[in-house]
């Protein structure tokens, strides 16, 4: 037998071979807890639409003691548009530093949509630019 049909016949490939014993197939198979479910199924199952909206929050801090509201509303996972207009460049300046660590931390993203405003997405939230 030569090297290209040992190859062949190791990965499955090569002619089919006698066996000694027939293979009993077992109809009841049972995977503890689940149901049998074609790949379609749970497919369909996974991209299904969320039952409830998303919800995208506008905060406005004052003051950079306002920041663990923006973390609660971020870390549950919804989208912030964050407006640091009413507060002091160094304020502000501190504030974007945290919500920057924030997204970061929490694998999201933080992009600039106007000046001294901010969007904070989570990381399953896609975000577009046109």
């Amino acid at each position: 037998m030569g090297a290209v049909r040992k190859v062949a016949t190791y990965l499955g490939l090569g002619g089919t071979e006698d066996y000694d014993e027939s293979y009993d197939y077992e109809d009841d198979v049972d995977v503890e807890g689940e149901e049998w479910q074609p790949a379609s199924e749970r497919a369909a199952k996974r991209w299904r639409p969320v039952t409830e909206p998303s919800r995208i929050v506008m905060l406005t801090p004052r003051k950079y003691n306002d920041a663990p509201i923006i973390g609660r509303h971020f870390r549950d996972g919804q989208t912030v548009i964050m407006d640091v207009n009413g507060m002091s460049t160094a304020e502000a300046t501190r504030m974007v530093d945290f919500v920057a660590g924030l997204a970061y931390g929490c694998e999201g993203r933080i992009e600039r949509i106007a000046e001294k405003v901010f969007l904070l997405a989570p990381a399953e939230v896609e975000i577009t630019t046109g």
